[in-house]
């Protein structure tokens, strides 16, 4: 059996879990993070590796697989146990505090702390309806590498800031782009919708997909205005679904830790309703929470402060500053 011995398990390695790595390395503690997905970087890598974040401290702009890889190389001198492509499933409190973390593929931590940064969990695409025969041929839920849709005619569904971002993002690649929404208001934040209105960017609001065409690859979309039924087909050869993704908790849900509306409540130091068990980033909620990779990493740093305490009562909750 793969069996590991460390100070601290941090279970999600996004940008919050890398964070945490590199925070609980400069304050002495042995860490492993433990992913589902093969490589590490949760949802940034996964699913907009090339996306530029313009809300992270001190970039004005960074794509989103370049902040994966500076996070990586600044938790690198601590030496993190990468524990990738393995789910944690078993959580079971030993009778001194510590815990045994064991995962899908049978591997197990004795960790003498716990902080979740899973983000949402484990998500899938919401799917566009009567898609699924296109999956692979022109239709996609996001995109990874923007030059597959270089000299396409693009059509991007959702009105969130995937959709609105995949938008400005592929603006320059794509020959065409037209953006459909179901309703005339958006998710996507104010000033991303104002860039798109503001770009060659087709917007249409309280319209919909009826029918992609195509052989072996999609040729063209039947696009349909839900209040007025007038349609019309338009040229298309790459179709972007951004429409959400539905996230599952999966084991977390059997672990004695209390969840609200598919979120692990915390309290000021980061601490779930299990002691030693703490949490940062998306998957948390708190009164007044907010939901950006920045506020994540300050999560991330008070998490692994008070786990340093739960490890070591005599320790401080506060290490000093790291600079020089």
């Amino acid at each position: 059996m793969d069996r590991h011995e460390v100070d601290l398990t941090i279970i999600g390695a996004g940008p919050s879990g890398l964070y945490a790595a590199y925070y609980a390395g400069f304050r002495g503690l042995t860490t492993a993070l433990v992913d589902s997905l093969p490589e590490p970087g949760g949802q940034v890598s996964a699913l907009y590796p090339e996306k530029m974040i313009y809300d992270v401290a001190g970039f004005p702009a960074v794509r989103g697989q370049e902040l994966i890889d500076r996070l990586v190389e600044q938790a690198a001198p601590y030496e993190p146990t990468y524990l990738l492509n393995q789910r944690a499933e078993q959580l079971d409190k030993q009778e001194d505090g510590s815990f045994i973390v064991g995962t899908h593929k049978g591997a197990q931590v004795h960790t003498k702390s716990v902080i979740i940064t899973g983000g949402i969990g484990t998500f899938t695409p919401r799917p566009l309806p009567d898609g699924e025969t296109f999956e692979g041929r022109g239709l996609v839920y996001f995109v990874p590498r923007l030059e597959v849709m270089r000299d396409k005619d693009v059509l991007i569904v959702g009105g969130g800031d995937s959709a609105f971002d995949w938008a400005l993002n592929l603006e320059d690649i794509a020959r065409s782009i037209t953006l459909i929404h179901r309703r005339d208001r958006f998710r996507a934040h104010e000033d991303t919708v104002e860039k798109v209105k503001a770009s060659s960017v087709r917007l249409l609001t309280f319209t919909e997909v009826a029918q992609i065409h195509g052989d072996e690859e999609i040729e063209a979309v039947t696009i349909f205005n839900n209040q007025t039924d007038e349609r019309e087909t338009i040229k298309a050869q790459g179709v972007v679904a951004a429409l959400g993704f539905k996230s599952d908790l999966g084991p977390l849900k059997s672990w004695d830790i209390e969840i609200d509306k598919r979120n692990i409540v915390v309290d000021t130091r980061m601490e779930t309703s299990v002691e030693g068990v703490f949490a940062g980033g998306d998957i948390t909620d708190y009164e007044g929470k907010v939901r950006l990779i920045s506020v994540g990493f300050g999560e991330a740093a008070t998490a692994v402060n008070n786990a340093a305490v739960y490890i070591d009562p005599s320790a401080k909750v506060f290490p000093g500053h790291s600079s020089g």
